[in-house]
């Protein structure tokens, strides 16, 4: 555990250094220019005081559900003087295999497409003319999508090619490593994809149940539908098919122990919202099948191949080859933009996924560790929120709302390939980058979930890629500006559901001023808080990591949390997590898009971002924060193609 200091410094504006000192209380230094920064006193655990919470207006929840969740919140902060438990080294012996695979599956190859990352074969000048006449500018889509493209064997392999498949290898002395379209806490990628699609000329000659390969980009054969089902014909428009979602918890608890079940939250957020954008590319809108439960997904997906896995009452060591069961999370069903013609009925969908238990399934999963270490609490909480079918979700595709545009200069021209293939998770930053004041308002409008509506309030999930979601937005943004030209550094509030306003305002600190910054267009709800220099104290709170203080800004995703929990029920737990994946997706694409990096930081120290927000109890909480700037790249690191890669599994 790193050293704890008594305090740590910040400097505002024209003032003296001051200090943050760690004692349970609290202060507000006046800064010039009459604007507030916290001077933060920080109690030694502050989580401590929350471990015991009533539950108050359970709603619809049960209570019993409800206070386990918030205990498995509680139990896996970090703090000033302990973190999360965790593993207190890495097995490496044990790190599980990144790829899963169903061993005698037949394999169905998907077609390979140019690659920005393709210079060893191909000239850049014939990369660029290649995209700027086949693909959209990335930017183009938040604005509108491109007329729809045909279901065939070269539009699901692009799907797939520019959302979850190998980018590049990485190579230094002995080790060698892949990395993916779709990020990944420590790059340890518990995510897995499905297809459930129709017949496809030159793919497969009847519906299909596939699982996504992607070390070969390929797919995996599960099952083929009897025609007799009519999957799709009774329930989704022309040319429609669904991608689905799981999780093996084992691989991000390897290395993260308790606190991994949030980590593969927000991958399958990162996940929903890379599908969302390749299939833009395509002309393809994508919505979450939200009425559907846990028992249905895992029927459609064919996860009934794992054995059910009983759940220890205390973590235990061993060999434990049924911890690397699937869980299911979600199902997408994409379709062309603009179709009409859904009939989703579920009830309807339940009785007929009942019948895919009867399928003639193949492959048996690989085995991905020899030995596990099985933290209970994962298991016991992901039983807890798994979500029953609820057959009055009624299924709805609003319109495309466009995002909105104040600085279209700021992007540099890519095409959406090149911005989602060469998309990298920045290790450092290097502390001097800056971006000007126009560019990052560029960026928060396209991380509104409304898009550009002059008439209404930010809060229905309607633009480009939040409306895959099926809920009203539920997670906001605390920002510390550091590096933005024509912007004063300080602590900023991006509100994403304006219906939260009134809410936030009492819940946090009363000296915050709550002012609209210079230059902010009016359609952005973006409030400056208090001015001052927080590049210090946004490396402490996040688990003392320079990245955090050293890029342009970063950012805690704040949720709407016991609330959404209370009345919308404790499934939307997980689904907190995807929203801020998909809000995390967003940050990591506009970064590059306009020239620089990003990365998601998983470790921060929970409750005292609470205190310097002012936050108490648990209406709203910090759940993933974020940092973008100017990378430093490790010139010792060679980089490779994605394809065809090395013979090895990591």
């Amino acid at each position: 555990m790193p050293h704890l200091s008594t305090r740590f410094y910040s400097r505002p504006p024209n003032a003296n250094r001051f200090h943050l000192n760690l004692r349970p209380s609290t202060s507000l230094l006046r800064l010039p220019n009459r604007k507030l920064i916290p001077a933060m006193s920080f109690s030694s655990s502050s989580a401590s005081k929350m471990n015991t919470r009533q539950v108050k207006n359970p709603g619809t929840t049960d209570p019993r559900k409800l206070s386990h969740v918030l205990k498995y919140h509680d139990q896996t902060k970090h703090s000033f003087t302990k973190y999360a438990r965790g593993p207190h080294g890495l097995d490496w012996a044990n790190q599980p295999n990144p790829f899963r695979r169903y061993i005698s599956a037949p394999l169905l190859p998907l077609i390979h497409l140019p690659s920005p990352t393709d210079h060893q074969t191909q000239t850049p000048s014939s990369l660029s003319n290649y995209y700027h006449n086949n693909a959209p500018l990335y930017s183009s889509l938040f604005t509108s999508l491109p007329p729809p493209k045909p279901l065939t064997v070269s539009s699901i392999s692009q799907l797939f090619y520019d959302s979850l498949a190998l980018s590049a290898w990485k190579t230094t002395g002995y080790s060698t490593w892949s990395l993916r379209v779709n990020p990944s806490s420590g790059n340890l990628h518990p995510t897995e994809a499905y297809i459930i699609a129709p017949a496809i000329e030159s793919l497969c000659d009847s519906p299909f149940v596939a699982h996504y390969a992607p070390k070969e980009h390929a797919l995996e054969l599960r099952a083929k539908i009897p025609s007799r089902f009519d999957l799709f014909n009774n329930f989704f428009p022309k040319n429609s098919f669904l991608v689905g979602f799981s999780s093996i918890f084992w691989r991000e608890a390897w290395k993260y122990g308790e606190r991994a079940f949030r980590y593969c939250n927000h991958d399958v957020g990162h996940a929903i919202a890379a599908v969302a954008m390749a299939a833009a590319e395509l002309g393809w809108d994508v919505k979450i099948l939200e009425g559907l439960g846990y028992k249905e997904l895992k029927k459609l997906m064919g996860l009934d191949i794992f054995p059910e896995f009983v759940i220890p009452s205390k973590p235990i060591k061993g060999k434990i080859p049924e911890i690397e069961f699937e869980h299911p999370d979600c199902v997408l069903v994409v379709f062309p933009s603009g179709a009409t013609g859904f009939d989703v009925n579920y009830e309807k969908l339940r009785l007929l996924m009942e019948e895919f238990s009867a399928l003639d399934w193949k492959g048996k999963p690989n085995l991905l560790s020899k030995e596990h270490f099985c933290w209970d609490i994962i298991y016991s909480t992901a039983e807890v929120v798994k979500k029953p079918l609820t057959i009055g979700n009624a299924f709805s595709v609003d319109p495309f709302s466009s995002s909105g545009v104040c600085s279209e200069s700021s992007y540099k021209g890519f095409a959406v390939r090149e911005v989602v293939r060469k998309r990298r998770s920045a290790v450092d930053m290097d502390g001097v980058t800056a971006i000007d004041r126009e560019t990052f308002y560029q960026i928060m409008l396209h991380c509104l979930p409304s898009g550009s509506r002059s008439r209404e309030k930010q809060k229905r999930q309607l633009a480009l890629p939040y409306r895959v979601l099926s809920w009203d937005a539920e997670v906001h943004a605390a920002l510390f500006i550091h590096r933005v030209k024509g912007l004063p550094k300080g602590l900023y509030f991006l509100v994403r559901n304006e219906d939260h306003l009134g809410e936030l305002k009492k819940a946090v600190r009363s000296g915050f001023v709550w002012e609209k910054p210079e230059g902010c267009p009016r359609d952005l709800p973006l409030y400056e808080l208090a001015r001052g220099d927080c590049q210090q104290l946004a490396k402490r709170l996040s688990c003392h990591q320079d990245i955090a203080g050293d890029g342009c800004f970063s950012l805690g995703m704040v949720a709407h949390f016991e609330p959404t929990l209370s009345n919308k029920n404790v499934w939307m737990y997980p689904r907190l997590f995807w929203e801020t994946g998909v809000l995390g997706q967003v940050l990591y694409l506009e970064a590059h898009a306009v020239g620089i990096s990003a990365t998601g930081i998983g470790c921060f120290f929970d409750d005292p971002v609470h205190e310097v927000l002012g936050l108490t109890g648990s209406k709203f909480q910090s759940l993933y924060h974020f940092t973008v700037g100017g990378p430093v790249v490790d010139r010792r690191i060679m980089s490779l193609p994605a394809y065809p890669g090395p013979n090895i599994d990591a």
